[in-house]
């Protein structure tokens, strides 16, 4: 994944691809903890964080 990042990083940006719908779990970054319980527990696959 991390050799893919710069790139998906520019689609994201130049709106290329919407990162929204690879995400299937928001929470507020204060959460991170849930966020990583959530995906280790397979509640979730990818969780966005919002400040």
């Amino acid at each position: 994944m991390r050799r893919f990042l710069p790139e998906l990083v520019n689609l994201i940006w130049s709106r290329k691809i919407n990162p929204g719908k690879v995400f299937d779990l928001t929470l507020p970054l204060e959460q991170v903890a849930e966020a990583y319980r959530a995906m280790d527990e397979r509640r979730a696959i990818k969780v966005l964080l919002r400040p």
